[in-house]
């Protein structure tokens, strides 16, 4: 079982935050962290995207991100940045510990450099693309997706969040 915490460092459009607490409601995300100047809860375009789900999920802010990615470490959490990087793992490939804090960066800049630095492990959503990007909302999706679902984990496997099986073999 994973315990997945979502740090969203630096994330500039309230749209995009709204549309991660609507991710991290849907898939079961432990905490959406608001680092930086990352607008939280209290905005209305936040709060008009995330069509209620900043009230059932659980969010914080902090304004440290240094201090916050140590903290998580210090409570046993494996700090792993999303971002196109030449150290980055393929996220197919990754195996997840028990406890992950997954940073997302920047719409444009991405997890800044010295960011990065303070991951434990980095991981990428291969690209094919012209433009080699994904807005941090979808890429935080499809991360937290494969962490939490493909790896079979606390949401379950894929089947579970399926309605339209009713065959109880599978």
């Amino acid at each position: 079982m994973v315990n997945l915490h979502v740090v969203a460092h630096n994330i500039r459009s309230a749209e995009n935050v709204g549309s991660l607490f609507r991710t991290c409601d849907s898939l079961g995300v432990a905490k959406l962290w608001l680092a930086g100047y990352t607008p939280g809860p209290d905005s209305p375009k936040v709060r008009k995207t995330a069509l209620g789900a900043e009230s059932s999920v659980e969010s914080e802010r902090a304004t440290d991100v240094v201090k916050l990615l140590e903290g998580l470490r210090g409570q046993g959490f494996r700090i792993v940045g999303l971002e196109l990087d030449p150290r980055a793992v393929p996220l197919s490939e990754y195996e997840p510990p028990g406890k992950v804090a997954l940073v997302l960066g920047h719409e444009v800049d991405g997890v800044p450099p010295w960011v990065r630095d303070l991951c434990d492990d980095l991981v990428c959503i291969p690209q094919r693309g012209v433009k080699e990007s994904l807005n941090v909302s979808v890429a935080a999706a499809i991360a937290a997706y494969e962490i939490l679902v493909e790896f079979k984990n606390d949401v379950g496997s894929r089947r579970s969040l399926s309605r339209q099986s009713n065959d109880p073999t599978s």
